[in-house]
């Protein structure tokens, strides 16, 4: 594939172009421009239905004869929040058909062109505002070059991308991570984190909350891991107690529902899917009916 050169110029320009988008998308929906959010919520919002299907490829954004956006199961659920924020800047600029196949997993989607270039920089502005990405290091006593890997990953937690999403947002997008620690930081593998967080080598996906954590509901799937700050209320069947660790309390999602979390005197929703639901992605949610 030939990758087109685009100029640092360039590349700033369309960079600014996507923040734009990315802060009136936020507002035509009703959402500030601070706080993490559920980019599935905010497609449907713009009246851009987004489907889990088991296709072999990133995502499909397709414009006619409606707009909808498909998302491969096959891939992580951070990967997917940040496919869908990527073939929602697709929608937001106008652009027709994109298929975007399968890569390693990068931060970015798609090649160097323009349009490709767009999407990714709405994706990462749309899903990580500057305010919000700012105030999350904020309360946690920390800056994007002084926090930790642990730190990351809670931060990237939230905000419902990857620990390297996160990371390449600060560094290329807001231009506010020093190369060098960048690099530190990248080093770090999202395996051996888990490790640290869990106290132990465990293969399931997993979802750091702690104490710091703002707006957006709990979105897992069933089978991930979630670490709540010891002494968590947790109400509804949605999840299981699987012991504790010096950095709280271990839980596991068991079966599709919305429960709630009580983190001091914030209530959290927790919204569970089935494992690599295949379907509308509103619908996700639902629970399911044990006699069946």
């Amino acid at each position: 594939m030939n990758r087109p050169f685009l100029s640092r110029e360039e590349r700033s320009r369309l960079a600014g172009e996507a923040l734009k988008a990315a802060v009136a998308a936020r507002r035509q929906a009703g959402l500030d421009q601070i706080n993490p959010i559920c980019i599935y919520d905010l497609a449907e919002k713009l009246g851009v239905p987004v489907r889990f299907t088991d296709i072999n490829m990133e995502g499909i954004y397709t414009r006619l004869p409606k707009p909808c956006i498909q998302l491969s199961v096959e891939r992580s659920p951070p990967r997917r929040v940040f496919t869908c924020g990527h073939e929602l800047g697709h929608h937001v600029f106008g652009h027709g058909v994109t298929v975007d196949a399968v890569q390693a997993d990068s931060e970015t989607l798609g090649d160097n062109s323009p349009n490709e270039v767009l999407a990714n920089n709405f994706a990462g502005f749309v899903l990580m505002p500057t305010p919000g990405v700012r105030g999350a290091f904020g309360r946690r006593g920390v800056t994007p070059a002084t926090a930790d890997e642990i730190t990351y990953y809670a931060i990237a937690s939230n905000f419902g991308v990857g620990y390297a999403t996160l990371i390449t947002h600060l560094r290329y997008g807001l231009r506010e991570l020093p190369d060098k620690r960048a690099i530190a930081l990248g080093k770090a593998s999202p395996k051996a984190i888990r490790q640290t967080i869990l106290g132990a080598d465990r293969p399931e996906p997993l979802l750091y909350v702690d104490a710091h954590w703002v707006a957006r509901p709990i979105d897992a799937e069933v089978g991930t891991l979630i670490v709540l700050p010891t002494g968590t209320a947790v109400d509804g069947a949605v999840l299981e107690s699987t012991g504790a660790h010096a950095r709280g309390d271990i839980w596991r999602a068991v079966r599709t529902g919305i429960g709630r979390v009580t983190i001091g005197t914030t209530t959290l929703f927790v919204r569970i899917a089935r494992e690599k639901f295949v379907g509308l992605a509103r619908y996700r949610h639902l629970e399911e009916d044990d006699d069946v």
